[in-house]
């Protein structure tokens, strides 16, 4: 970890400090793992005075779910990077260093084309993954939203990367899965949704004959297209609704 302001002194002040204040969060109904995530995104919320952040659980295969948020608001922003297949979060990962975007409308998001119009009709204007890795091994992202464009100071950037780090510390030390290899109860909760858009997946690769890659692509173009979240077109899909070919 490194220390852009106040060297090592001054983060460990900084770090104890953001960790008193996470582990006593409220954490609003949720057990667990999620329930110290949640505190984490509120607190850090409030902190850096921006919209709101959200904790993304990711893998090689794309994002895994979102397993905690500052409020529902900032949960559908982040759904969006799944639903589009795209944005911050994926190149945060990828590259397991801090992607910073502090205006959503300029030229360098080109390659978010889905995402980027997207999370600007949300209301976010700025957003800023911090991944979650130790060494070369990756399994999140640490998402923050400002409704306002701009560039976040050196401090606030030095916090962020503080609770990026403690939200790494929450997710290693937390029981992630019970003995019986099932999700801990709260980030099972958080995630359910995500099982309905697989089912949908699996059903459209049944009556297309497509792969489950290829399943994915066509239910999120359909969502794209008619400006809807993807889990309302997995459940049209679950209630009996047919997703055409592509022509």
């Amino acid at each position: 970890m490194t220390t852009p302001y106040g060297g090592e002194l001054g983060w460990h002040s900084r770090y104890s400090d953001a960790r008193a204040r996470i582990l006593g969060e409220d954490a609003g109904g949720h057990e667990g793992v999620a329930g110290l995530l949640h505190g984490l995104c509120s607190n850090l919320t409030s902190t850096l005075g921006v919209m709101g952040a959200a904790v993304n659980l990711m893998s090689d295969s794309g994002s895994d779910g979102v397993a905690a948020a500052s409020d529902d608001r900032c949960r559908d922003v982040d759904e969006l990077q799944f639903t589009t297949g795209e944005g911050p979060c994926h190149e945060a990962f990828a590259a397991r260093r801090p992607v910073l975007t502090p205006d959503l409308r300029s030229a360098a998001v080109r390659g978010w084309p889905g995402y980027a119009p997207a999370a600007l009709s949300s209301g976010v204007s700025a957003v800023f993954a911090f991944p979650l890795h130790v060494g070369g091994v990756g399994f999140g992202v640490l998402d923050v939203y400002a409704d306002r464009a701009g560039s976040l100071r050196s401090e606030q950037v030095t916090m962020a990367l503080t609770y990026a780090q403690i939200a790494t510390e929450i997710m290693l030390d937390g029981a992630l899965t019970t003995a019986e290899g099932d999700l801990e109860p709260g980030l099972s909760t958080a995630l359910d949704y995500r099982a309905e858009i697989y089912q949908a997946q699996g059903m459209v690769v049944s009556d297309l004959a497509v792969s489950p890659a290829e399943a994915l692509t066509l239910m999120r173009a359909r969502a794209f297209a008619g400006d809807r979240p993807l889990i309302d077109l997995a459940r049209d899909i679950l209630g009996g609704y047919r997703l055409p070919a592509e022509d």
